[in-house]
């Protein structure tokens, strides 16, 4: 019997430590320590109206934005159904899907092979960057569609190109979330 309550009080001790402190005590420090980054990289326009995460793509129509890479999560970017496509290599599904937005893609820019992360999903679905490679193939139909130079355009994705973590780690990309907000803003001056 003594070994009973002992357990049952070790269960309660470690679930109420373990289950209840620890998680509250790693919150309350992300908040103090990282208060954006804890409430999820949130971003709001010119107005204060919440547009986005900066960690979680979506779906960008129409000629004057960058488009975002596909999303295989729910309807696009559902963060609640989070997952790739599970489709593999030989997929007729996936290479059908795949050659129809590369042609779709290629009409846009007849000189230029499509980089394959515009007909591509991620792992997740939620990607919120393209490569430096997929913004360049875009320059020409957001510059015409905005009227603004190349050049100028050039410049601005730039600015938003993030190079590799501490160097090494990942690859260069660019928020298009980030990218397109400051083309709105320009475009509003």
């Amino acid at each position: 019997m003594k070994n009973l309550v002992t357990s049952i009080l070790i269960v309660l001790i470690f679930t109420v430590l373990l289950g209840i402190g620890y998680p509250f005590a790693v919150t309350g420090l992300a908040q103090i320590l990282f208060p954006e980054k804890a409430n999820g990289s949130l971003i709001r326009n010119e107005k204060g109206e919440l547009v986005g995460s900066e960690l979680i793509g979506q779906t960008f129509t129409g000629e004057k934005y960058f488009h975002s890479r596909p999303s295989a999560a729910g309807n696009g970017y559902d963060a609640s159904a989070s997952s790739g496509s599970n489709l593999g290599p030989t997929s007729a599904k996936l290479i059908d899907r795949v050659e129809a937005d590369a042609e779709t893609l290629q009409s846009e820019n007849p000189s230029q092979k499509v980089p394959i992360d515009l007909v591509t999903t991620s792992g997740s679905g939620l990607d919120p960057h393209i490569s430096p490679e997929a913004a360049e193939f875009q320059i020409l139909r957001v510059a015409k569609a905005r009227n603004i130079s190349e050049t100028d355009l050039r410049k601005t994705v730039a600015k938003f190109t993030e190079g590799r973590q501490f160097g090494i780690f990942g690859e260069p990309h660019v928020n298009v979330l980030l990218l397109n907000l400051e083309l709105d803003k320009l475009n509003n001056k």
